[in-house]
């Protein structure tokens, strides 16, 4: 009995599709991750990337989302530096509100700043991009238990970091 394992497509017309639904998940994590002026430079190298490697990718290992968004995240470590997005608390609102938004923003900017990397690529993945825990421990290449514990650790963290209180 021989095993069949999904493998990503050898023709570039199929890589293309193969990726093309992982694409807005890609360029969100490359956000996240990378200084924003560089989201399109993460996504193309995560792709070239993902083209050179894609003999290596096997099915049984994780979803293609989830070995798209590695490549992704080693990418946008390797852009160099973490840059936070000012757009998390978009919306229509009154002058006040908006100053408030952004002291808001910028205590959880600094807040997510004094997480370790792990912790930040953990939210990052699980929050922002909105993986499943699976997905994330993949791209963290770790347990499901791992990831979850670290997602622990973080909100602790940012909860006593933000002095909320439930």
């Amino acid at each position: 009995m021989s095993i069949v394992t999904e493998r990503a497509p050898a023709h570039e017309q199929a890589f293309a599709d193969w990726v093309r639904p992982h694409l807005p998940a890609m360029a969100r994590l490359a956000a996240r991750l990378g200084p924003p002026a560089d989201r399109d430079d993460i996504v193309q190298e995560a792709l070239a990337r993902a083209w050179l490697k894609r003999d290596r990718y096997d099915g049984r290992r994780g979803t293609p989302s989830a070995w798209l968004l590695a490549i992704t995240a080693d990418q946008a470590r390797k852009a160099g530096g973490r840059h936070w997005s000012r757009r998390w608390f978009a919306g229509p609102a009154g002058p006040t509100a908006v100053a408030a938004r952004a002291d808001d923003r910028l205590d959880l900017e600094r807040a997510l700043r004094r997480l370790t990397v792990r912790q930040r690529l953990a939210v990052d993945c699980h929050y922002f991009v909105g993986l499943s825990i699976a997905e994330t421990a993949a791209v963290m290449r770790c347990s499901d238990g791992t990831v979850k514990s670290t997602l622990a650790d973080a909100r602790a963290k940012l909860r006593t970091l933000l002095e909320v209180s439930e």
